[in-house]
């Protein structure tokens, strides 16, 4: 793997050389975008509006509108609006995990000391380990600040990167009631059905199989032939009551 940062996690006086390495790869699969007369790939070019020409990679620049004209910005102003974030990750508080809501969660990163037996490094892990705590931090990473938890998994510390929470939006637009009754029966019978089918989590059991059926169809596809699909079965309701359908479904687990 190749490491996309490189720089420190702070907390109080103490500072941990690291490296920061993706943790996430796509299961989905590398589709092209073709042009279906001939199967010639479709390119995307960066096109000066103006003159219709491509433009050079080296000639682009980012800019921000302001008064009808561009202020160009280049990297040593991303660098001088946070000097201190660009390469510290700056725990500023410890959280309960359980506490941070799953919307918030964005993707990971695995980091590595800058040397395999570094002390600091060890101790930080062992504490949130034992303390059952995550650090709350900021810092930039591609010229935006993002906001994350710093976590061990196993016996590496874990960067989350997870939203700032105006990025999360309200629920007063949805069409949901607060109010509806449910009974004391119904209720019982529910939270009777969730602990039949409550379970320690373990995501190997879960696979992408959806890209796995596409894979074999298109491989079907290359040698003139059409994969055998797998028919939709429709899940038919013996009964419009709620009581009889959680029961029901209580005895079929059974």
């Amino acid at each position: 793997m190749r490491s996309i940062w490189k720089g420190s996690i702070g907390f109080g006086l103490v500072s941990i050389p690291v490296k920061l390495y993706s943790a996430v790869q796509t299961s989905s699969l590398d589709l092209d975008m073709l042009d279906s007369r001939d199967h010639s790939r479709i390119r995307y070019q960066r096109v000066n509006e103006k003159t219709h020409k491509e433009v050079p990679y080296d000639k682009i620049v980012k800019g921000y509108k302001l008064n009808e004209d561009y202020v160009i910005v280049e990297d040593q102003d991303f660098e001088d609006a946070a000097p201190e974030k660009s390469k510290v990750i700056e725990i500023e508080s410890f959280v309960d995990i359980g506490d941070v809501n799953p919307m918030f969660y964005e993707t990971s990163y695995y980091t590595e000391p800058d040397t395999k037996n570094n002390k600091a490094y060890a101790l930080l892990l062992k504490a949130l380990v034992q303390s059952k705590k995550a650090g709350l931090a900021r810092f930039v990473l591609r010229s935006t600040e993002s906001l994350c938890i710093v976590h061990p998994v196993e016996h590496v510390l874990v960067i989350t990167r997870i939203r700032f929470g105006q990025e999360i939006r309200g629920t007063e637009d949805l069409n949901v009631a607060d109010d509806v009754a449910v009974s004391k029966k119904e209720l019982n019978v529910g939270l009777a059905l969730i602990n039949q089918y409550a379970e320690d989590f373990d995501v190997s059991k879960f696979k992408d199989e959806y890209n796995d059926e596409l894979l074999r169809i298109i491989k079907a596809k290359a040698k003139g032939k059409r994969a055998t699909v797998k028919k939709l079965k429709p899940h038919k309701t013996g009964s419009d009551d709620l009581y009889d359908q959680l029961m029901n479904s209580l005895k079929k687990k059974a």
